[in-house]
């Protein structure tokens, strides 16, 4: 995923838990702010609850891979966090991909179709 479409500052994250909304599923919760920016950015947040270095970041690079699919029918000017719960550990890709689109539905977040 290209840089642009990251978030990477503590600053961001902080805000954006402070003042954003959230909506959450079975192994997920989606926090998220309106910007203006011209492009939606995109963080992900594993606890050390979840498990070892190895499991944190293999689910963050699954998300990652699922958020990168999706990018083209997200709409833009938002700040998005998505925050893994302990329950989605050793879930199935798909099950991950249900649960990503499930938030963002939601939140009312994918363009409107033609």
């Amino acid at each position: 995923m290209k840089k642009i479409y990251r978030l990477r500052k503590r600053k961001d994250f902080s805000y954006i838990y402070k003042k954003g909304k959230s909506v959450a599923n079975q192994y997920l919760v989606l926090v998220y702010r309106r910007t203006g920016f011209y492009v939606s950015r995109v963080g992900f947040s594993v606890s050390k609850k979840f498990g070892k270095s190895v499991k944190r970041n293999r689910i963050r690079r699954q998300l990652r891979e699922i958020y990168r699919k999706r990018i083209p029918h997200v709409k833009e000017g938002y700040d998005l966090i998505f925050v893994v719960r302990k329950n989605a550990r050793g879930v199935e890709f798909s099950k991950l991909e249900e649960a990503v689109d499930d938030l963002l539905k939601r939140a009312k977040l994918f363009k409107e179709m033609d």
